[in-house]
Formats: C-alpha cells, structure tokens, sequence
C-alpha cells in the first residue's frame, strides 16, 4: 500500500514538473521512472526491460528525424509550403483546413509520428510566412494525426495491438472505425474555425507576395531530392507492407536513414546533432515509469472494477471501456493503455456475448486510445514529437496549453463515438 501511495505521487509530481515547466520535460519523466527505480517500485532489470519493450519506438524516431532532416535540407518542404498556400491563395483557415485534412488522409495509412514529423516544418513555415501565431497549425494537425489513425488497422500502433488481440482485420476496421474518423475530423474543423479560424486575418499585401513566389527557387539540390524521394517511398512501402515482410518499422526506418546520410555523404556527428535527443529521453523516462504503475497493478485493480459494475448492462460496458481507455491514454500514453486494457476487454466479453456485439468493445477501446490521444502530450508518441519539433522551430507549446485544446477535441469526439457505437451496436 505505502509504494502505491509513492508510485502515484510520483506520477503527480512529474505532471506538476511538466505544467510548470520547472525542469525540462525530459528530465522530468526520467527523475520520475529513476525515483521508482531508486526506492524499489521497479528494479534495474525492470526499468531496462521497459525501454527495451519499446526500443521500436525510439530507433523509428531516431530514423524518421534523420531522413526528415536530409529531406529539408533539399527545400522540398518550403516548395510544398508554397504550392500549398497558393493552392488556398493564403486564406489562413482554409490552409490549415487542407494541412490538416492531408495530415489526417496520411496517418491513416503511415506511422502517425512520419506523418507528423513531415507535415510539422510545413506548417511552421506557413505560419511564419503568412506571420501567423503556428500554434492553431501545429495542434490542428496532431489531433489530426490521433484522428486519422483511428480509421485503418495500420493508422496506429494502437490499433495493431487491438487487431491482434481481437482477431480483426483491414476492412473490418475500415468499415467500423473510419466513419467514426469522419465524424471526429468534422468535430475538429469546426472547433478550430471557432477557436481560431475567425481571428486569422492577412494582409492583402502578404497575400499577393505569397502568389507571387517562384516555389522552383526554394529547391536546393534536385539530386539529392531524387534519392531522397527514392528512399522515403521504399521506407513507406516498407511500413505498409511490414505486416507481411515482418522486418519492423524501426529496422525499416534506421535502414532507409543510414542509406540516404551515406549517399547524402554526411558524417555522423553533423546527422546525429539534428536527433531530437531530448524527446528520446522523454520517452525513456515515460516508459520505465509505465512499468512503476504496471508493477503497482493500478490498472488491474481498476479492470475489476470495471467488470463489477458493467456486468450485464451493455451500453454502460462500452461507454466504460470508451472513457476509461481515454483517461488511462491522456496518462500512460495509448499505445501502453491498448496493450493493458485489451486484457480487461477479453475477460469482460464473456460475460456480454448473448447479450449484444462483443466486437465493440475493441472498437470502444480503439476509439478511447486513438482519440483519448489527444487529451496529453503524454497521451501519444505524435504528441511528443510535434510539441519538440514546434519548439525547435521556435513555437513554444506547454503543457497545459496542449492540455486546454487537446481535452476540449477529446471530450467532443469521445462523446460523438460513444453515441456512434450506442446507435450502431444496440440490442
């Protein structure tokens, strides 16, 4: 009971750390999992076992952000930058409408943190361009990035776990979830035009300057943007297919990374100073400190529960499984919340199959992970790594500012999904 108590203060302290931005975001999750290592809650062996469980994760960043990098360096993404704001002739609302829309179109058929690592440089260009505040940009296309994923078997790592669990496939995921995408997208652009959308004003003058900007000027080195192109597509297609070559996005992304940097001819040092270190650390951090909670059974104890009280009543199950994934998510991040409450649905389902489709309560638990995304920076590998390259490119987005927005889209979508399933799933 005593290191229960401890593993939650913990928990509270290093959220406390991260809103007031008194340490570093980094160095906050990894005072959090080395305190629950130090005082016994996880031990060494634990605490390497978390980041080793989830090395995936940290070689797919760490080869994502050097090809990302390498491709900047061509001026590809101020070309696209351009084209785009002709595209909408800089109405700043309709930009963001249409980056978001593309940013959720390619999350739901690639690695959400590529799509976000890719579509992020973009919008802060824009923005600065347009001398626009790049927030309204940024965030629009995260909750995009989480929305998008909910929509295909391969949008999110979340949702492999969910297929793998409850046996579900492509199309069943396609013909369950993605409407629900659509609706959440909808939810979404309204929000920002309200929020936002309303307030956006350029300038004539800007306007006609961004028109009459030659977007060939901006390409640096059209050879290395061919190979460039080349290796990104291969890396893509690999992600696509990995479900058949079974090589692994992380060994995928590290391989098309080394390849572009050897005939980029860059050296080691000049490539791994562009590695967003920092958000590495983080998740470092986040992962041993997963394992604190999961060694305290927090979530068991809750999964009970969860049973005890839903039992018989099918409506309320799925509504449970909805929310209760979203605050676990908005926590301990949805990729560790799929994996943890995937346990709770399969002993819940036998208790509910002669009384309605057990089938949605996987899709209950990919609407509260995937959606519930949105909530934190702590809720989704995309979060983290959005909110780091903001920064980088000198857009500051804090906690509670993210926390603000991001509660406010996920409270709305989880509300229009629970209504989804209730209408499309009743007895």
């Amino acid at each position: 009971m005593l290191y229960l108590i401890i593993g939650v203060l913990i928990f509270l302290a290093v959220f406390y750390l991260m809103i007031t931005e008194k340490v570093p975001n980094a160095w906050a999750t990894m005072l959090g999992g080395l305190v629950m290592a130090l005082i016994g809650i996880i031990n060494e062996e634990n605490a390497l076992e978390a980041v080793y469980e989830r090395l995936e994760i940290i070689f797919l960043l760490v080869g994502m952000m050097i090809i990302v990098h390498i491709i900047s360096e061509t001026g590809v993404f101020q070309w696209f930058a351009i084209k785009v704001a002709q595209l909408v002739k800089g109405e700043p609302f309709r930009l963001i409408v249409l980056l978001s829309v593309v940013t959720a179109l390619c999350s739901a058929f690639l690695d959400n943190v590529t799509t976000i690592l890719l579509m992020a440089p973009v919008s802060i260009l824009l923005a600065n361009q347009l001398k626009l505040d790049p927030f309204p940009f940024i965030i629009s296309e995260v909750m995009s990035a989480n929305i998008g994923g909910v929509a295909t078997l391969i949008g999110d790592p979340t949702q492999l776990i969910i297929g793998s669990e409850g046996h579900l496939g492509f199309n069943e995921f396609l013909m369950n979830t993605s409407p629900m995408a659509i609706v959440s997208m909808i939810i979404l652009i309204i929000n920002v035009y309200i929020i936002y959308g309303r307030k956006m004003h350029v300038s004539r003058e800007l306007k006609a300057r961004i028109m009459e900007l030659d977007s060939s000027r901006s390409l640096k080195d059209i050879k290395l943007l061919k190979e460039a192109a080349v290796i990104f597509i291969l890396v893509l297609a690999g992600f696509i297919l990995n479900n058949f070559i079974n090589k692994g996005l992380a060994v995928i992304a590290l391989s098309g990374a080394v390849i572009l940097v050897v005939l980029a001819k860059r050296e080691p040092k000049e490539v791994l100073n562009n590695v967003e270190w920092d958000t590495m650390f983080f998740f470092i951090g986040l992962f041993m400190m997963i394992r604190g909670i999961e060694n305290l059974h927090i979530i068991d104890v809750i999964g009970g529960k969860l049973i005890d009280i839903t039992a018989g009543n099918f409506n309320m199950a799925l509504a449970a499984i909805t929310w209760l994934s979203a605050m676990f998510t908005s926590v301990i991040g949805n990729v560790a919340n799929a994996a943890t409450v995937s346990k709770i649905v399969e002993v819940m389902i036998p208790s509910f199959e002669k009384i309605g489709n057990t089938q949605a309560f996987w899709w209950a638990l990919s609407f509260g992970s995937c959606l519930g995304g949105n909530i934190s920076m702590l809720a989704s590998a995309t979060n983290v790594v959005a909110v780091g390259a903001a920064g980088k490119a000198g857009c500051k987005i804090d906690f509670v500012k993210f926390l603000k927005f991001g509660i406010l889209i996920s409270v709305q979508t989880l509300i229009a999904s629970t209504i989804y399933m209730w209408i499309r799933y009743m007895n």
